[in-house]
């Protein structure tokens, strides 16, 4: 389905949806944020990947949704599961998990013809230290980002804002994968970047959807795409972290679609 009926665009080619468009937009959200509170019992130290994936298709399933991934650009899996130097897009295997492996759930549930998409940082066994801060940093990021949205604003303000966080903290931003708009398609203008200058990029408007989702690495911000084409490692090999909300500007400020039901969008929460 297009979006096409109803609302306007911006020159820039954003979607502006109409106000009872937040509430198909919750649905989706609580969906996908449901499933990764779920499946959070499911990570544990010599689990594998594919079953997480089998896992959440079932549960994809019977929560009466659709997978956006499966048959996404040919993609075959109801998520993306990128464990320590994975950055984004790792494709779920045979592989177990070890002892203080971090991984990011991605998961992305079509709703009443609504997309939700969210991610989330999970921990098998006990976290070493400085994976610990690079997630509290990610999840720190995320969220200034997200405090940043309000008509206005714009999104250069949101980039600078993760931006210049994650860099006091001495580690960087992915700059190769973005954020981006959604609503009834998975993805659509802008590219929301975690990197930027205040002031600059389109300005944010009511009714506006997208996703904020900083990639952080504790080293470089490099990465390179393995020959499977989909899976983004960092090229130092460094740990790298991301959270990710699906988000809604409001006359005020913003929607979060995708907060956890059970509190644990954090892996040290719940």
């Amino acid at each position: 389905m297009d979006e096409t009926h109803d609302g306007r665009t911006t020159r820039e080619g954003i979607r502006i949806h109409e106000a009872a468009d937040f509430s198909g937009m919750h649905k989706a959200g609580r969906v996908a944020a449901g499933i990764l509170d779920e499946i959070a019992q499911h990570v544990f130290v010599g689990q594998n990947t594919a079953e997480i994936d089998r896992i959440i298709t079932d549960l994809v399933a019977q929560a009466g949704a659709k997978s956006a991934t499966i048959g996404y650009r040919g993609y075959q899996h109801a998520s993306c599961i990128s464990v320590n130097h994975v950055v984004c897009h790792g494709i779920p295997g045979a592989k177990t998990l070890k002892n203080g492996d971090i991984l990011n759930i991605d998961v992305t549930v079509i709703v009443d013809g609504w997309y939700g998409d969210t991610s989330r940082m999970y921990v098998a066994g006990d976290i070493p230290r400085k994976a610990e801060r690079l997630v509290q940093v990610t999840y720190d990021a995320l969220m200034l980002g997200i405090e940043a949205v309000r008509p206005g604003n714009t999104f250069g303000d949101i980039g600078h804002a993760i931006q210049s966080y994650v860099e006091s903290q001495r580690m960087s931003v992915v700059r190769d994968f973005c954020g981006h708009g959604l609503g009834r398609v998975f993805h659509a203008p802008p590219n929301v970047l975690h990197y930027g200058r205040p002031g600059h990029g389109p300005r944010l408007e009511e009714g506006m959807f997208f996703t904020i989702e900083p990639m952080v690495n504790l080293g470089r911000p490099e990465t390179k795409i393995l020959a499977d084409d989909w899976t983004a490692v960092t090229r130092d090999k460094s740990l790298s972290a991301q959270f990710e909300h699906s988000i809604g500007v409001t006359a005020t400020g913003f929607e979060i679609f995708t907060l956890s039901p059970a509190g644990r969008f954090h892996p040290t929460w719940g």
